[in-house]
């Protein structure tokens, strides 16, 4: 794949005449003095290889303080994240140049510019993108069936999404996947794995708010043998397991103030010490996170560190829900039946026209989970070649979409209908159990079977405070 444009934003002028006169022959080479100027040309055309000043990439920071390199580097990533940014450095900051490529950049070239190493770092960078586009087509043939399945679409609003998936798969850049619970952003996460660089090495996936507080940071970091009661050897931490893969932490919002923290380290530094050890550990991961919960949100109410929100959402995908793409449904159906099929010995191919027209009318508060697991339940009371009515729960061939009362109001979903019902049993349930617990939280939460975190989370969701218990 040849370069076509080279953009370089650069107030040295000496480097942009000698990359100009070393390349300008064989690519159209554009030039910006400053770093807004630089940026808004970059946005405006696809650039495949950008030269960008260190400084004038600090400077793109929008935020205050001391420049964070990983949010310099984030409106170039999330408007073209397969663009390759080479960044200029003098000698006495080369180390800065180095965190901006381990944060995403490229490479980099120190003044004064070498024109041999000039003509090196684009033909390299020429080479790596032509056998980055073989590999994709390779790639593709050779998913297996379930993600290949996963990755067709009759839906306009999922093609835009999997088309950044597409984009941004081959990068190292860190994506954040958003979307309510049993969307299938576990499914996407694994597109992005199998489409990557990485797709030999691990994938490891983490469900964040399935690991109690207190196992956190080993689960993430691992411990050394005797760090704690019960550390009767040495375990390794998930972040060194995925080395050389994809690290996939499902329902990040949920980790605890302490893991933040840790994984902040982590994230920028790409190194960690196990519980009880000294040693330090370095690891070369791709990560995927991905939450239901509104990070920004979070962050305003103090219960997520900013500074690692924007760590993660270097490259953010929302994921919609099943009910603005129901045109899948009929796909999905096809892809759950066929799996069935494999397993249980069967051969039901479809469904009954009444089933999918109920299918495509019902608003899905569960998603693609939620239709998964009505498929297997009426598979498994079908007897014969087609899923039939008499399979699925009524409430899907009752539902009527935008229907109004008498008043003129709509109708809740029966989504919001079971979550108002299940908020009032929440409330009413942590109102007697912190009432006889006298507002002790660690009492509580072992009497609930979840943690303390989680418990926090629910009175924090319904307003409530300890010291009203006490």
């Amino acid at each position: 794949m040849a370069l076509k444009s080279i953009l370089i934003i650069s107030v040295n002028k000496a480097a942009i005449q000698g990359i100009r006169d070393r390349l300008g022959t064989k690519y159209r080479i554009d030039a910006a003095h400053d770093p807004v100027e630089g940026l808004d040309k970059f946005r405006r055309k696809r650039q495949d290889i950008t030269f960008i000043d260190l400084d004038m990439l600090q400077a793109t920071s929008s935020r205050g303080g001391p420049p964070d390199i990983s949010e310099a580097l984030h409106p170039f990533r999330q408007t073209f994240p397969a663009a390759d940014i080479v960044v200029l450095s003098s000698q006495p900051r080369i180390r800065e140049a180095v965190d901006a490529v381990k944060a995403g950049a490229s490479t980099y070239l120190t003044f004064p510019l070498d024109p041999v190493e000039v003509d090196h770092v684009t033909e390299s960078l020429s080479q790596i993108k032509k056998m980055e586009s073989e590999l994709e087509h390779l790639r593709q043939d050779a998913w297996p069936v379930s993600l290949q399945e996963g990755a067709r679409t009759n839906s306009p609003v999922m093609k835009e999404v999997l088309g950044k998936v597409r984009s941004v798969a081959p990068t190292k850049t860190t994506v954040l996947l958003t979307g309510e619970t049993g969307s299938g952003k576990g499914v996407l996460a694994r597109l992005i794995h199998a489409w990557s660089n990485r797709a030999g090495g691990p994938f490891i996936a983490v469900h964040c708010g399935a690991v109690p507080d207190t196992l956190l940071e080993s689960e993430f970091f691992g411990h050394e043998k005797g760090a704690f009661t019960g550390a009767v050897r040495r375990k390794l931490g998930k972040f060194q397991i995925a080395d050389s893969g994809t690290l996939f932490l499902d329902e990040i919002g949920t980790i605890s103030p302490a893991a933040q923290v840790k994984m902040l380290q982590v994230l920028q530094e790409r190194t960690f010490s196990r519980v009880g050890g000294e040693d330090t550990i370095e690891v070369d991961i791709r990560l995927v996170a991905a939450t239901n919960m509104d990070l920004k949100q979070l962050c305003q109410e103090g219960r997520f560190r900013e500074d690692l929100f924007f760590r993660l959402n270097v490259f953010p995908i929302e994921v919609p829900p099943l009910r603005e793409r129901t045109e899948d449904i009929p796909l999905l159906l096809a892809t759950f039946l066929d799996q069935l099929n494999r397993v249980h010995k069967k051969d039901i191919k479809t469904a009954t026209p009444e089933v999918i027209e109920a299918l495509r009318r019902y608003a899905w508060p569960g998603n693609i989970r939620e239709l998964e697991n009505l498929i297997e339940r009426a598979y498994i009371l079908s007897s014969g070649a087609l899923l039939r009515k008499e399979g699925f729960p009524s409430e899907i061939f009752n539902f009527e979409p935008g229907s109004e009362t008498a008043a003129g109001q709509e109708m809740p979903t029966l989504h919001q209908v079971r979550q108002e019902a299940l908020d009032k049993v929440e409330l009413s349930y942590l109102r007697d159990i912190l009432a006889r617990c006298q507002g002790r939280i660690n009492k509580a939460a072992q009497i609930a079977g979840m943690t303390t975190r989680q418990l926090h989370n629910l009175m924090t969701k319904h307003g409530m405070r300890k010291e009203d218990y006490k």
